[in-house]
């Protein structure tokens, strides 16, 4: 898409997170079924994005030479076929949730607060009500991601907010040198895009691009087993 490329390319510290969004516009599924609350969450969410646009007037350029058409070929580019099923139906999940927020197991489940599994099973009659996808859909996203509310986080994060609470007990009493409160910084990150997360990432990019033995090149024995263990407690909050 040449619109996410050219902002990515130029403010990349800007639009990483609304690249997602980009994409999935793209996806013409996605507008089956638009609601008004869903395009003013995506008003909301590309403002940003529209102010990294180069506002420079520029001259058009003219050309006078004549287009000429040959034969016709079919050419594969791998990574830019049509977007399965189960991919449209993502990016209308997505977008269905964000537009919803208040819905309570919604709410519950951005804010790291705890479940019922009645909550779940509201959201879940609420979802096939409003035709967000199949049964076959709805079945494999919860088998992929261990369950309907990690599903569900998975799309529409953690509140970063409720991210840093979460880790407060990590960082209480203590006093953290600046790649230490670095390196939590990107864990918020993560939460806050991706609403869990497993424990072998921290041995991953971009965690090992601050510390390349990842947590344990900052911290002791104990405070990684804390860690582990904060995290574990983020992912057991969105399962009923």
């Amino acid at each position: 898409m040449i619109i996410a490329s050219h902002v990515v390319s130029s403010n990349p510290s800007k639009v990483q997170r609304r690249l997602a969004l980009l994409l999935d516009l793209k996806i013409a599924e996605w507008w089956s079924g638009v609601t008004l609350p869903m395009l003013d969450q995506v008003c909301k969410k590309l403002r940003a994005v529209i102010r990294v646009f180069d506002k420079q007037q520029r001259k058009p350029i003219y050309t006078e030479f004549e287009d000429q058409i040959g034969h016709e070929s079919a050419i594969d580019l791998s990574g830019f076929g049509a977007p399965d099923a189960f991919a449209k139906f993502l990016a209308k999940a997505r977008y269905f949730l964000k537009a919803h927020e208040d819905q309570i197991a919604i709410h519950k489940l951005r804010n790291n607060e705890p479940l019922t599994k009645s909550l779940l099973a509201e959201l879940e009659r609420i979802l096939n009500e409003n035709a967000i996808g199949s049964p076959t859909d709805f079945a494999k996203a919860k088998t992929e991601n261990q369950g309907l509310g990690l599903f569900v986080r998975s799309l529409i994060g953690l509140d970063r907010n409720a991210a840093k609470t979460a880790l407060s007990a990590f960082t209480q009493g203590t006093t953290l040198r600046a790649n230490q409160l670095q390196f939590l910084d990107e864990i918020v990150n993560h939460l806050t895009e991706h609403g869990a997360m497993n424990p072998t990432r921290l041995y991953e990019s971009p965690f090992t691009d601050l510390s390349p033995t990842g947590p344990d090149g900052l911290f002791d024995s104990p405070s990684i087993d804390k860690l582990i263990s904060l995290l574990d407690q983020i992912r057991q909050r969105a399962i009923a």
